[in-house]
């Protein structure tokens, strides 16, 4: 299907509660030079344009801030992550913050529209929160309902309309409209900090998280392969992988929302080599590397790159 990768680049940090994520694209890069490869100069590229300059609004929607650039900020991923699955080339998306995502899933559904898309999501959060249950109005803790076309009101806490209403449904709608993807073919890894509301909603559709505790239990390989059995009747899968998955006293604290007990790197590594080796990924994206506080000088960084390096190098091997 593919003939090489392409790297999408996408600056943009306004759906996190906290600054600098929009940074970690570039400390990537520097992790990529001090290691003197040319990883950045081996695939084309693209940077998407962003609205970083929306942290200096005033922001009328408490329950979705700046949800308007949010907006525009997913379709803009989505167009280009459209765009390079159509031209033939694999995206791998490296995003600041991860409300991307929903933008990432739109592209990959508008440039293959009738397929079943399977989502792995590797993280420490669920990300499933809507305008009306989120406790901080963070989006990036919103991608997954708004790509699942779901409010979760049986959980409300707040009650939004005008602006911030149209905007939501807007984002649920962007580029196919209805749903994204289906609750069955969503999977977790590595999930340790949720709110009651996530937790709620992942229960009632049966929503699989793998932790960190089971997949050691279970073995690397029995749980990857569980994972794949579930996504069986899918035709193709995402991997989206947020940093903060791993272990923050193990790894760094380089990242937004750290949380100890998570993976470290040798096992995530393990685990996104499996499913890409099930030969149905069709894009990866690697968000939330935060320079600004990492305690470690550049380590979240340098982590990520090894992680994308030797990610891209099974992609390779599975065209």
């Amino acid at each position: 299907m593919y003939t090489n990768i392409k790297i999408i680049k996408n600056r943009s940090d306004i759906g996190a509660g906290t600054r600098g994520s929009d940074m970690g694209i570039d400390a990537i890069e520097i992790a990529a030079i001090n290691k003197g490869s040319e990883y950045f100069n081996s695939f084309p590229h693209l940077d998407v344009e962003t609205h970083n300059e929306s942290i200096y609004n005033k922001d009328r929607n408490a329950f979705a801030k700046r949800i308007g650039q949010v907006l525009q900020q997913c379709k803009n991923v989505a167009e280009a992550v459209k765009q390079t699955i159509s031209n033939g080339l694999f995206p791998m998306v490296l995003s600041g913050d991860h409300s991307s995502a929903l933008g990432t899933i739109s592209g990959i559904k508008t440039a293959l529209p009738d397929i079943q898309l399977g989502v792995i999501w590797i993280d420490a959060h669920a990300d499933i929160h809507s305008p009306y249950t989120s406790p901080s109005g963070n989006i990036h803790g919103m991608p997954l309902a708004a790509a699942l076309s779901m409010d979760n009101l049986p959980d409300r806490i707040n009650d939004i309309g005008g602006e911030t209403l149209r905007y939501w449904e807007n984002m649920k709608q962007i580029g196919n409209q209805g749903p994204k993807i289906l609750p069955e073919n969503l999977i977790y890894f590595g999930v340790r900090d949720t709110e009651a509301a996530e937790e709620s909603l992942m229960e009632r559709h049966h929503i699989k998280n793998f932790s960190v505790e089971e997949i050691r239990f279970l073995g690397l390989e029995q749980g990857v392969k569980k994972a794949l059995n579930q996504l069986q009747h899918c035709d193709a899968i995402y991997i989206s992988f947020d940093v903060d998955s791993m272990d923050c006293d193990l790894v760094s604290k380089g990242t937004g929302t750290p949380v100890s007990k998570g993976f470290d790197v040798p096992e995530i590594l393990q685990i996104i080599a499996l499913i890409i080796a099930s030969g149905k990924v069709v894009c990866m994206e690697i968000v939330e590397i935060n320079p600004l506080l990492d305690q470690k000088g550049n380590s979240m960084a340098e982590a990520a790159f090894e992680i994308l390096e030797k990610s891209t190098l099974h992609i390779l091997n599975h065209f």
